[in-house]
């Protein structure tokens, strides 16, 4: 008989925000300010480094966070042939087990027609990294920095295999997942059902907390309650794409 394998869910955090002009030092202060807020909230957010042709090598080329060296790194992930098209970094924390491993990349200062830009945290699924990064009070400190440090029209945290259970299409503004965030441009968040929580990020916005414990598309009562609040921030004009 064959045997059948579990699929591992797997977890990450992303700030969208449509066509925006910014340089390349705009967009290193911007990854400076959110690499500092987030080596704060956690170990596995501390340290990150370059590709490269092996793990080995990757290990050598860590990254210095500072505005100076993200700005040269910035401007040599320039798309070389549309200016308009903005530019992207990528790293890797140098987890030893890629489970549990972490990575980012972020597309910034595109600003041609229905350019959308973002940053995109991969966060790890299994292992002492997981145990601690897939929890309420972890990813609200990573939201709450993307939110800041990018100025997204919106952000989420939340489970792959719960997105593609309640999103056909993927769009990460149009559905709901476990951690959300709406600037106040966006729209007014509406009340919402227990055991949602609701708080500010500074003056910028509202962040939403779906539930206090880590959501999965296993549990029935998560994907009821992601049902019921999808209604209703949709009502409130809240789910629409960034770009459309």
């Amino acid at each position: 008989m064959a045997k059948t394998y579990k699929r591992i869910d797997s977890y990450y955090a992303g700030a969208y925000w449509g066509p925006r002009k910014e340089t390349p030092e705009e967009c290193a202060r911007r990854a400076e300010a959110f690499l500092a807020a987030i080596a704060n909230i956690d170990p596995a957010f501390s340290q990150w480094f370059e590709g490269g042709r092996s793990r080995k090598d990757a290990l050598k080329r860590p990254i210095e966070p500072s505005g100076e060296a993200l700005e040269k790194r910035v401007r040599r992930g320039r798309d070389r042939q549309f200016e308009s098209l903005g530019y992207s970094v990528w790293a890797w924390n140098g987890a030893p087990d890629d489970y549990d491993a972490c990575g980012f990349n972020f597309y910034c200062g595109g600003y041609s027609e229905g350019q959308s830009n973002c940053c995109v945290v991969d966060l790890p699924t299994r292992g002492p990294n997981a145990e601690r990064v897939l929890s309420v009070p972890v990813l609200t400190g990573l939201v709450r920095s993307m939110a800041l440090a990018w100025e997204p029209d919106s952000a989420i945290a939340t489970s792959t295999m719960h997105r593609d259970a309640v999103s056909p299409d993927g769009i990460a503004e149009t559905f709901v997942g476990w951690l959300m965030y709406f600037p106040h441009s966006r729209g007014r968040v509406p009340p919402l059902p227990a055991p949602v929580r609701i708080e500010p990020v500074e003056d910028k916005g509202m962040l939403i907390i779906l539930t206090p414990e880590r959501l999965t598309a296993e549990n029935p009562e998560h994907v009821e309650l992601g049902q019921r609040v999808h209604e209703l921030l949709n009502k409130a004009g809240l789910l629409r794409p960034v770009v459309s």
